[in-house]
């Protein structure tokens, strides 16, 4: 048991024995993790920026699309999202050439899912057509969609290095690898857009641009000497069979349990639009200036993922139980205070996103400081949402989280979100209740979904049932 008890992460013993959560520990794993997300929330500040000045109308076809887009790529991307779960157990039970399999059996898989990507960005007309948007709206969707999900293989094969880097708690790495995708971001939506007259295209091949720099940047280093040398990177590139079908078990519900939030969530986004460009463009902005409360409460998560796999590989459930709870709360606590100061900056944040002259981003500038209050009401939940299904993940547990988010998404919230919406005569379905608030109703019916999944999964992580789960 001593020798368990000194591997075990994030564990400090006082001088009568007793062990205590060492908290530097744990920030010294999460900083890096919650810097990554800050620079992701900056890739898509800059995303929102570019296409701001681009028009009201470029903003909210963007916003219609764009979580639909990550959903598929979450769909699709399983596999990728699995590597830190895998990486992580295989480091706890020092076994490190497992580790690095893990992510050369996510770069195959991401090699032969990229012509369903190609099929499915032809295919966006189609796919877009049922959603009713007005023509202008579509017209600029279906250009963002083609290049975005045709080139969704560079995002999947970034995340499985930082997937890797990850699971063995070398988030700097990863970190390294998000800043240089950012800046290479910044770069490639000024040449694209403005430069080359892109457009809302110029974006999608702007971001695909540079999660390619990305993932190249990642690669190289988990080629390199250090990890070749401890992880023999270089040996394990042969696909083998049980572990990509390992793989595809663990990854398939790991990538269906966000992608079923986020393409409800796309779905949500699409109904704002529907009702109005304002109220269309109103909702973008606040979803991705939320992201900044986003950025630690992902952070400190991801950092539970890997401490909680680190944990269960060493042999301690309950060390990993007593941790993941700690980091939970603590992801909550700081989500609920970020979304509040989110909320009272709002008026001299939201102006800056807007395109100067547009006739309609006053209206949406009005609007979206409204609804950051209503989006500040439901940051502490999903702060609990967010650590206990990344503690979950961390522990292998994916498929009753995937079978929890289903219903409380697609039979509670949407069907809420409808009614909340849309007047009589003016959404997708008559049958119904339609009270025509409009993007205010859409964002009440979020805080009732948020609260519901975050206490859904937090009693969950705490009923210990992923305690069975072995990988």
């Amino acid at each position: 048991m001593d020798r368990v008890s000194r591997t075990l992460p994030a564990q400090r013993r006082d001088r009568d024995g007793r062990t205590h959560i060492d908290l530097r520990a744990v920030w010294a794993l999460a900083l890096p993790l919650m810097v990554n997300s800050a620079v992701q929330v900056v890739l898509n500040l800059t995303d929102m920026w570019f296409i701001g000045h681009i028009s009201t109308a470029a903003l909210a076809a963007v916003g219609a699309v764009q979580w639909l887009i990550l959903g598929v790529l979450l769909v699709l991307g399983g596999s990728s999202m699995a590597v830190q779960t895998l990486a992580s157990h295989a480091h706890g039970a020092r076994r490190f050439r497992c580790a690095a399999q893990a992510a050369w059996t996510a770069l195959w898989l991401t090699l032969w899912i990229t012509p369903v990507c190609v099929a499915l960005g032809f295919a966006g007309h189609w796919l877009l057509l049922p959603f009713g948007f007005a023509p202008r709206i579509a017209r600029l969707a279906g250009q963002f969609w083609l290049p975005r999900i045709g080139g969704a293989c560079f995002a999947v094969a970034a995340w499985a290095m930082m997937g890797f880097f990850n699971g063995i708690g070398r988030t700097r790495v990863s970190f390294g690898v998000a800043a240089a995708a950012a800046i290479a971001n910044g770069l490639f939506n000024a040449l694209f857009i403005f430069h080359f007259g892109w457009g809302v295209a110029g974006s999608a091949w702007a971001s695909n641009a540079a999660q390619a720099v990305g993932f190249l940047f990642g690669f190289v280093l988990f080629l390199r000497a250090p990890i070749r040398s401890a992880f023999r990177s270089h040996l394990t590139w042969r696909p083998r069979w049980h572990s990509v079908r390992r793989q595809l078990r663990l990854g398939i519900p790991l990538g269906l349990m966000p992608a079923a939030d986020v393409i409800g969530f796309a779905v949500f986004q699409m109904m704002q639009v529907r009702y109005g460009m304002v109220d269309g463009a109103a909702t973008q902005m606040v979803t991705v200036l939320t992201s900044m409360a986003y950025m630690p409460g992902i952070g400190i998560a991801t950092a539970a993922a890997t401490l909680v796999g680190q944990s269960i590989g060493a042999g301690d459930r309950a060390w990993a139980f007593r941790l993941g709870t700690r980091v939970i709360l603590l992801a909550a606590v700081l989500m609920g205070g970020i979304g509040l100061v989110l909320a009272a900056a709002g008026p001299w944040l939201l102006p800056l996103f807007a395109a100067v002259g547009d006739p309609h981003a006053a209206a949406a500038v009005r609007l979206g400081t409204q609804l950051l209050w209503l989006a500040a009401g439901y940051q502490f939940f999903d702060g609990l949402n967010l650590g206990s299904s990344m503690c979950l993940r961390g522990a292998g547990d994916v498929r009753v989280p995937a079978a929890l988010i289903f219903p409380v998404c697609w039979l509670v919230f949407l069907p809420l979100a409808h009614a909340f919406t849309f007047a009589p005569g003016q959404g997708w379905f008559d049958f119904l209740p339609q009270f025509g608030w409009g993007a205010r109703g859409g964002w009440s019916a979020v805080i009732i979904y948020v609260v519901l999944l975050g206490t859904s999964l937090f009693l969950r992580w705490r009923s210990r049932a992923w305690e069975r789960i072995r990988l």
